[in-house]
Order: C-alpha cells, then sequence, then structure tokens
C-alpha cells in the first residue's frame, strides 16, 4: 500500500497574525537587511561567494578583535560551534577543566567527555561568577590541556567578569582555553587576542542578530598549532577544522555551505560593523540597565546579584504565588511578547541582545510584563516600573564611545 500525501495547514494558518516580540533567550528579532539577505542563493564555490566569505573573515576579525586567520564558519547551531572547538582541541587523554556554572557550561565538560578528554568539572555555586583566583588554584591542582568556559550563562543569567584574569591564569600554566561566547559576542567587551583566548564561540542567532543556524569559530594561532599537529583522525568529519579550512581559506570544498545563512550572518556582521563595537557595547548596556530598572520599580527582584549579573539575559524571581508557565503563555498570548523561562531554575528570563536592545522594546516589555503579572492578582508598579526604566535610560553615561 502506497502512502498518501499527508493534509498540513499552511504557515499563514499556524502563524499568529500579529508576530511576536522576541525578547526571550534567544533567538532573538532580526533586523530586514539580514532577513533579504537570507532568502538569497549562489553557488557555494562560485567566485561571489569566495568575495563575500573574505568579507565575514574581515568583519569577523574585528568582531572577535582577533587578527587571526583561523575563523571558520559552522553550518549549524552555537552548540556545533562548541563541538567543533572541543573536538579540534580535546585529544583522547588530555585534561580539561570544565568551569561550569550552569547548562551551557555543563554541555561544553559533556562534549569533552564525548571526545574521550579527561574531563574535570569545576562547579561554581549556583548563581555567582566564577572566582578567578580559585580557577587559578584548580588550573594548578588538575594540570589541564584545556579549560572550557562561558563568558555568560544565558541559562541561569550569571556573567563570568573575571575572565581576563581566568584566561592569564590558563595561559601562564600553557593552557587552552575555549570560551563560549554565544550570548556575549558584540553585546559586551569581549578582546581574543588581548586576553588570550584560543576558540571563541558564538553562533548567530543572539548577540548578533542573525537567524539561527550559522556559527563562527574563531581559533588563536596557539590552537590551529595543535590542531595541525595532531596525528588521529578526528570523529567529527562535518566539524574537522582542516577540512573547514580547505572552504573558508583554500576556496575548496568541504560540503555544500549554508549559503543564505553565509549572506545573513554577513548583513548581520556588517551592521555591527557599522554601529561598531563601542557604539554596540553602550547600546546593550544602556537597555539593559534600564530594564533591570524598570524590573525592580515594578517591584520584582533580580536572579544574579550585581557583581555575577549578565546583561545580554536578565533572570527576574517569579512572583510567589504565581506559575512561571502560566507568565510565559499569558505575556504571549494577551502582549505578543515572548520571554523565556529556565533550565529548572523559577526564574523568567528577558534577552537584551542585538535588536531586543532598542528602547521601544523595553519599554513595550516592562508594559506586558507588569500588566500580566497584575492580570494573574500578582503585584506589579506598572507607573513606577516606566518611571525608572524612562530615568536609567536619561540618567545613563557612556562607557564605551
Amino acid at each position: 500500500m502506497r502512502i498518501s500525501a499527508p493534509i498540513v495547514e499552511s504557515l499563514d494558518s499556524i502563524l499568529p497574525d500579529e508576530p511576536l516580540l522576541m525578547m526571550g533567550a534567544g533567538p532573538v528579532p532580526i533586523p530586514a537587511k539580514v532577513a533579504a539577505a537570507n532568502g538569497i542563493v549562489i553557488n557555494h564555490l562560485g567566485e561571489t561567494m569566495s568575495r563575500i566569505i573574505e568579507q565575514v573573515k574581515a568583519m569577523s576579525r574585528y568582531v572577535f578583535q582577533t587578527e587571526s586567520s583561523h575563523i571558520l564558519g559552522v553550518a549549524g547551531p552555537g552548540s556545533a560551534a562548541m563541538e567543533m572547538a572541543v573536538a579540534n582541541l580535546v585529544a583522547p587523554g588530555d585534561n580539561v577543566l570544565s568551569v561550569c556554572n550552569g547548562f551551557f557550561s555543563t554541555r561544553l565538560s559533556e562534549m569533552s567527555e564525548r571526545v574521550e578528554g579527561n574531563v574535570t568539572r569545576f562547579v561554581i555555586e549556583e548563581g555567582k561568577a566564577a572566582d578567578p583566583l580559585l580557577v587559578e588554584q584548580a588550573i594548578a591542582k588538575y594540570l589541564p590541556k584545556v579549560l572550557t568556559i562561558v563568558q555568560g550563562e544565558t541559562s541561569n543569567t550569571v556573567c563570568n567578569s573575571a575572565l581576563p584574569d581566568i584566561c592569564r591564569a590558563a595561559k601562564a600554566a600553557g593552557c587552552l582555553v575555549i570560551v563560549d561566547a554565544v550570548c556575549t559576542l558584540s553585546t559586551m567587551p569581549l578582546y581574543m587576542d588581548e586576553w588570550g583566548v584560543d576558540a571563541v564561540i558564538t553562533g548567530g542567532q543572539k548577540g548578533l542578530s542573525c537567524i539561527p543556524g550559522v556559527s563562527l569559530v574563531a581559533f588563536s594561532e596557539q590552537a590551529w598549532d595543535k590542531i595541525t599537529s595532531r596525528q588521529d583522525t578526528l570523529r567529527h568529519w562535518c566539524l574537522d577544522a582542516k577540512l573547514a579550512d580547505k572552504f573558508w581559506y583554500q576556496s575548496s570544498y568541504h560540503y555544500t555551505a549554508p549559503v543564505s545563512g553565509i549572506m545573513a550572518i554577513h548583513e548581520a556582521l556588517r551592521l555591527v560593523c557599522e554601529e561598531t563595537l563601542p557604539g554596540r557595547f553602550d547600546r546593550h548596556l544602556r537597555c539593559s540597565l534600564a530594564l533591570q530598572a524598570g524590573i525592580e520599580g515594578l517591584g520584582l527582584s533580580l536572579y544574579a546579584d550585581k557583581a555575577s549579573r549578565l546583561n545580554s539575559v536578565v533572570g527576574i524571581h517569579v512572583p510567589k504565588g504565581i506559575d512561571q508557565k502560566t507568565i510565559l503563555a499569558r505575556i504571549s498570548n494577551d502582549f505578543k511578547v515572548e520571554i523565556s523561562g529556565s533550565f529548572g531554575l523559577d526564574i523568567i528570563r528577558i534577552g537584551q541582545m542585538g535588536e531586543q536592545c532598542r528602547v521601544h522594546n523595553i519599554f513595550r516589555t516592562i508594559h506586558a510584563l507588569g500588566s500580566t503579572i497584575q492580570g494573574l492578582d500578582g503585584e506589579a508598579n506598572l507607573p513606577r516600573g516606566v518611571a525608572m526604566l524612562e530615568k536609567a535610560l536619561q540618567e545613563y553615561q557612556p562607557q564605551f564611545v
């Protein structure tokens, strides 16, 4: 018996009439020029693509703040870029120190175990940033060849703000450093060469305000030396950096590149360069601090303390007596604003990455959140929340420009 074609709904009947404002932990809204670029298809091995790739690499060097000639695109999510970094830099039997203070930093440790690294998880107290002195002691104790860490842990909104000090300690011990910067690259300072990072990972769908499914990873010269000197055959074929290098630097074939995604990330990177990193850092910090002030003005409490707080994704304690999932459903259905829950914590999360960091977006989000809490019989001082948000915007003094 032959199988009949299923009867399905068109996207027009599935998607909401009014687009949702994506204010969660990612993906984020994308600019019109990025969306338009994502609709283009060209020959992935032609001269035009080679020209675009050269520009993507040049712009990436600026965004990563590196002179590295080993920046590779990955046809996959940020986790695929994570896996490329880990699979190429962690050889079987290598000691790996994984600084774990959340879901995604722990994922790096799991990936390291899968490629047969000898992994030690250095677990940080929940809601806290890593202490550089304690990490330095762990490096001295376990003598890792590779250290993995996130700059910003989106799962619990914690920022490892002492990353430069941790990188210095690792470098002094001859240890390679892999940094997950999926939610932080271009939203806050990360200076790859200056800090001594050996692999920086990012995905398109967060800080860069690009589409999901296309990612970037940058390797230092020291990291590339390890990659090219390995004698074993990498078990990952698509994620083999030496094979990927054939496409990105030798105009040769690896696999059919995600042409439309590369077009989109070209435009996303171009917009970052046009805005400049200092201007972008200030826009993100101004909006995030204003949003945080508005949240506290509503009478809600932020999850992470100020010293450990990530500005790219803001965590908020769920008010007592209200269910997390009910908040998410109500704010989406009634106000067309999408925010996120969390991974086991009783918090809600609001993103401040890329196009989320626009004044009109944070005003709309504060109004939607406050109205949602009130509609669920919770307490939220909406006039004070809006006033505190506006005050923080007016009082912000540029720190990067």
